[in-house]
């Protein structure tokens, strides 16, 4: 027994030194593997593809991302990217990848605007979930209504809408699809406790009250479908009543 150990230790230490040293040309060929790789002015960043962006423009998300053109991109840490768009408001989702030899792309989905509201220093832009996701001073064309009769005060990117009319009105939106909502252009608070919606065509809806508003989105929502394909010209409809009832222009 003890004579075969030894033979077995003798084996062992014999091919020691050659795994050793494949071991060490196995890192060396990895090392310089990586080096190409890294610094090879093949793979440096020159394009940025960008797919589910809405509103944000790519120069702004890549302004955002903390990337710039010509850095290895093997260097790029795609996470830090991804982090680092994820602490803009307006996205609510981001996915970095390579795509060699030198693009990189950004995928993104975006916390969606559904109203616009004035504010004591201009304009800020709301999401479904009262969410302010946007401010600027001079309004913007957008495709989203404009809530008016309304001031907000002392809101900023990242803080929640406390007023109770504006909430209502949010919620009464975030039931329309977006096909319906990009056809309005304004809801108009015109009392204490009634509104008024504008198509982009001037076509006047008439909400009333802030009772029944699951059914009047879904009457708003089935009319401005119809509304394409009207072949008469319609001046309002009023969904106060049960009934719908539709005003033709004369």
């Amino acid at each position: 027994m003890e004579t075969e150990k030894r033979v077995e230790k003798r084996i062992i230490k014999r091919r020691s030194p050659r795994r050793i040293l494949k071991g060490f040309l196995f890192i060396v060929i990895c090392t310089a593997i990586v080096g190409i790789l890294v610094y090879s002015p093949i793979f440096v960043l020159r394009h940025v593809q960008v797919d589910g962006a809405v509103y944000l423009k790519k120069e702004e998300l890549v302004r955002i991302s903390g990337i710039y053109m010509g850095e290895p991109l093997f260097q790029l840490e795609t996470d830090q990217v991804t982090k680092r768009l994820l602490q803009d408001l307006r996205i609510e989702e981001a996915l970095v990848r390579r795509q060699l030899p030198s693009t990189l792309e950004i995928t993104i989905k975006e916390r969606m605007p559904v109203a616009t509201v004035a504010c004591e220093y201009g304009y800020l832009d709301i999401d479904r979930q009262g969410k302010v996701i946007d401010s600027y001073r001079t309004l913007k064309n957008m495709p989203i209504p404009m809530i008016t009769g309304v001031q907000v005060r002392d809101l900023y990117i990242g803080d929640d809408v406390e007023d109770e009319m504006v909430k209502k009105i949010l919620s009464f939106l975030q039931q329309l699809d977006d096909a319906s909502l990009n056809q309005l252009s304004e809801i108009a608070i015109t009392g204490p406790d009634y509104l008024v919606a504008y198509t982009t065509n001037s076509v006047q809806i008439r909400l009333g009250k802030l009772e029944r508003m699951e059914e009047k989105a879904r009457l708003t929502q089935d009319f401005l479908k119809d509304l394409a394909t009207n072949p008469y010209q319609v001046e309002y409809v009023d969904f106060n009543y049960t009934t719908p009832f539709i005003k033709l222009i004369q």
